[in-house]
């Protein structure tokens, strides 16, 4: 990752801070991925030359999603044209669109038997609807190839272009995911090229269009509570109906550091303030990501008003 200089600042002032981290507490422990299932899932990605976020981001979660024979197609290629502090995807210039991307991915999912799906991508800020026809693409060739398969995007924002945002409604989504990643103060150090706002209203102008919305965030790097609580508040507020929390991770020296490891008692407390407010569903846990337990988001809200 390209690290600027507000983020080297905000980098060394975590380090200032936090002292002492500590050992990884166990819960924050995972096994190596193994098993049948995740030599299929691994074989069936290569073979297909698709990307998985579950790899390209370290997931913690890879070795169980792939056994259940789940998995987080990332669209767009390997190659961000962002610089996030957290992300371990690669950050520079991507190679040309693959336009029989979609295909392969509706195949895949064929192949894998899926009844949920979720789709997601780099940012490709050079394109000029950022992406969306591809986004839309691989969506119609889903609901072609397997009618009941449930279907979430994990999308970037895409400048907030609502040229997009309607390319994308050509083909909607069961469930429209957009993250948030961090609380409102150290936005511009964490997502140097994205704007807390923006991706609220990113997600209001979906509420709007009557899509089922959520939306996730890290902990442990460098917010307070208060400030988890206000962002969830504001997520709600904007008609954010289904939220997932979980530890940061360092991914590599590189990356921003942790600030530190939110208790388990601290992760109760959000789901519970969260679904007090009125979030129709809150994943929140040390190992929770995105994409964790999405299939039973689907299937819990499939008959529900939303």
């Amino acid at each position: 990752m390209v690290i600027n200089k507000h983020q080297q600042n905000f980098k060394e002032e975590i380090e200032k801070e936090r002292g002492e981290i500590g050992k990884r507490p166990e819960w924050l422990k995972v096994k190596l991925p193994t098993g049948q299932n995740y030599k299929d899932v691994h074989e069936l990605m290569r073979r297909s030359k698709l990307n998985t976020v579950c790899e390209e981001a370290k997931c913690p979660n890879l070795a169980e999603c792939w056994n259940s024979r789940t998995a987080t197609f990332m669209i767009l290629g390997d190659t961000c044209t962002r610089s996030c502090g957290f992300c371990n995807v690669k950050t520079g210039i991507p190679n040309e669109l693959d336009l029989d991307e979609p295909r392969r991915v509706a195949e895949s999912v064929e192949s894998l038997n899926l009844r949920h799906v979720v789709i997601t991508s780099v940012d490709r800020d050079e394109l000029k609807d950022g992406g969306a026809s591809i986004f839309s693409e691989t969506v119609k060739r889903i609901r072609e190839k397997v009618p009941g398969c449930t279907i979430e995007i994990l999308i970037p924002d895409f400048k907030g272009d609502e040229k997009a945002f309607e390319i994308i409604m050509q083909n909607p989504p069961d469930i429209l995911n957009h993250n948030m990643e961090t609380v409102k103060r150290v936005y511009h150090a964490v997502r140097p090229q994205a704007k807390y706002e923006r991706s609220l209203e990113l997600i209001k102008w979906f509420r709007e269009r009557n899509l089922r919305t959520k939306s996730g965030i890290m902990v442990g790097i460098g917010e307070t509570n208060e400030e988890v609580f206000d962002l969830m508040k504001d997520l709600y507020d904007n008609g954010c109906q289904i939220m997932t929390i979980g530890q940061y991770l360092q991914p590599t020296k590189n990356h921003l550091p942790v600030h530190r490891y939110v208790t388990l008692e601290e992760f109760k407390a959000f789901k519970e303030f969260g679904l007090k407010l009125g979030f129709k569903a809150v994943e929140s846990a040390p190992l929770v990501r995105s994409s964790y337990h999405a299939d039973k988001h689907a299937r819990d809200i499939s008959t529900a008003h939303l």
